[in-house]
């Protein structure tokens, strides 16, 4: 680690030093807890990341209550951190209470496998986080420049390599959440200790420069979007047995609209490990990370920007050197695949899951559809297992068949339309929450997701390509939540109601998009697209998905690791291409 940490190194960001002098992330946050202020100061609001809040206003109300010389309306969305997503019966009801008596009523389920609440105020969230973790679930580093939520593939299935995987997550994530006492001190009512320089044996006082992102997949199944992850692990199975992981590392999807200097990029092969090591590799690579890290600008700050600035193998001799096993070579793999794990599926010991489609993770009743109302009962009835989904969707596990058949009955007595009679485009449609709630939000996302599909649902029946998959994804910004930058199509905001359009990524995740028309009014994105649709139904051959068409148009090229924040649209290329 850098020596004398304690002291600003020259240059280093305000995050930075407010790290350092925040007694291991005690800040002042008790100190306002305690008080009538509906918020917190600046510095307390970046240390309260590393707790799981992010303190928001309501940006309905924001103009409004300017106008009339009223502050800003406070709230506060709270993340649970939940690996592999992985949650018994009792835990979801526990949190499905909390959201009707401290937020507002609806449970968000991420695209890192966890659960957020939105609409907290201030008076609430020490309740709310107590009563999380009465049922063993913390909101420690769901956010934070720390190791987030660690994602796994999540079917339930119980061979041992997909038990294993579930285990490697809880322990990487448990090995990497900060060890501070300020937790418990302020949350939990725990006993204050001296804030001491070996309270952070691995994080010392300045943690990491920025969020650290793990994923585990298997070579058959990329649901999680492994090349996405800061670390992704990639394991190799046979017959239900795990045989070790390929390591890519370097993925990250964040990026600023017109900076060339940011990127959004797909991770990089390191090489390969026994399962053993797994943990020890995580903390190897977020150890290098910490120490090599850019502290200067946070735009930079991500592990991507370590590896574009050093290379390939300048890390992999710097993990040999730290590492106590052995990094062998890279093991070749076939092309990804992807299973989106709704409806019934066999669970492998007698008893079957269940996956249910939650549109863009909001578990909420609405009109007809109660959502939240449907899993309720059958959580109650049937006390399954649940498991959180990367694509945003919920499995309920550990049925019999007869139950299985049993959920589906509930959810359509609810009004909650099953997977299988979904279009495929909403099917695996996703987007980020966006406006209200998010400070960052440069036009919406999740409230007019719905509508943008069902535009789409319209011109794909009608081309006759309804049940053809293809991937629409959309974020209020280019920071990447809901990772839009693998989609086969993707919506990113530029300002209210004008987006860039990219095309390109698809369901395997193994590649990234490009920028295909920027600044397009929400209204225009249908006929931006038509022409490209269109040609993809008349010409498409084999089974062609629609990103490999788009490839097969723009000709061969060397396959492209990342985009930057400023591409050039390839839309006038192509729509000659399709005319001709």
């Amino acid at each position: 680690m850098v020596e004398d940490n304690d002291k600003p190194e020259k240059g280093d960001s305000k995050a930075e030093v407010t790290k350092r002098d925040s007694r291991h992330l005690r800040g002042t946050i008790a100190e306002t807890l305690a008080t009538d202020s509906p918020n917190f100061t600046k510095d307390d609001t970046s240390l309260l990341k590393f707790h799981g809040i992010y303190q928001q206003d309501d940006r309905d109300k924001r103009h409004e209550n300017r106008k009339a010389g009223k502050d800003e309306e406070w709230i506060f969305m709270i993340r649970c951190a939940i690996p592999a997503g992985v949650l018994t019966a009792e835990q979801y009801l526990n949190l499905d209470r909390i959201a009707d008596d401290h937020a507002n009523g609806t449970l968000r389920v991420t695209t890192r496998q966890g659960i957020q609440f939105h609409g907290v105020v201030k008076r609430n969230l020490k309740r709310t986080i107590a009563r999380i973790n009465e049922k063993l679930i913390t909101t420690l580093s769901a956010c934070g420049d720390v190791e987030r939520n660690v994602m796994a593939c999540p079917a339930p299935l119980s061979d041992p390599a997909h038990v294993t995987l579930r285990r490697i997550a809880r322990e990487i994530a448990v090995q990497l959440r900060p060890a501070s006492h300020a937790y418990h001190e302020i949350w939990l009512d725990g006993e204050k200790h001296l804030c001491t320089e070996d309270e952070e044996p691995f994080y010392d006082n300045a943690y990491l420069p920025r969020k650290f992102k793990t994923g585990i997949a298997l070579a058959d199944d990329n649901c999680i979007d492994v090349y996405t992850q800061d670390l992704g692990l990639i394991a190799f199975t046979d017959h239900g047995r795990l045989l070790g992981f390929n390591i890519l590392i370097g993925g990250g999807l964040g990026m600023t609209h017109g900076k060339e200097d940011t990127e959004a990029r797909l991770g990089q092969p390191l090489g390969f490990i026994e399962p053993e090591n797994a943990v020890e590799a995580a903390r190897t690579v977020a150890a290098v990370f910490r120490d090599f890290g850019n502290r200067a600008d946070r735009r930079h700050a991500r592990l991507k920007y370590v590896i574009r600035q050093r290379g390939m193998d300048w890390f992999r001799d710097e993990f040999r050197k730290r590492a106590l096993f052995t990094l062998h070579a890279w093991r070749p793999l076939a092309p990804p695949t992807f299973h989106d794990h709704l409806g019934p599926n066999p669970q492998g010991d007698h008893t079957w899951f269940y996956g249910v489609f939650i549109e863009n993770g909001r578990v909420k009743n609405n009109g007809h559809m109660r959502m939240k109302s449907a899993l309720r009962r059958i959580v109650e009835s049937f006390r399954p297992g649940i498991t959180l989904t990367p694509h945003q969707n919920l499995l309920l596990t550990g049925l019999s068949r007869e139950s299985a058949d049993a959920v589906e009955k509930t959810l359509m007595e609810h009004g909650v339309t099953p997977a299988t009679q979904l279009s495929a485009a909403r099917r695996y449609s996703m987007a980020c929450p966006a406006l209200p709630t998010c400070g960052l939000a440069m036009a919406e996302s999740e409230r007019i997701m719905p509508d943008v599909v069902g535009r789409f649902e319209r011109l794909l029946l009608e081309l006759g390509m309804r049940d053809v998959p293809i991937t629409l994804r959309m974020t209020g910004c280019p920071n990447g939540c809901a990772r839009p930058y693998t989609a086969d199509i993707a919506f990113v905001g530029r300002r209210p109601d004008i987006y860039h359009i990219y095309v390109g990524g698809g369901l395997p995740g193994d590649r990234v998009v490009d920028l295909y028309a920027g600044d397009v009014h929400v209204n225009d994105m249908i006929e931006t697209l038509r022409p490209l649709l269109t040609g993809w139904a008349r010409h498409r051959t084999n089974g062609e998905s629609f990103s490999d068409y788009y490839q097969r148009l723009l000709g061969s090229r060397p396959p492209r690791q990342g985009i930057t924040g400023r591409e050039e649209a390839t839309r006038s290329v192509l729509e000659l291409k399709i005319l001709n």
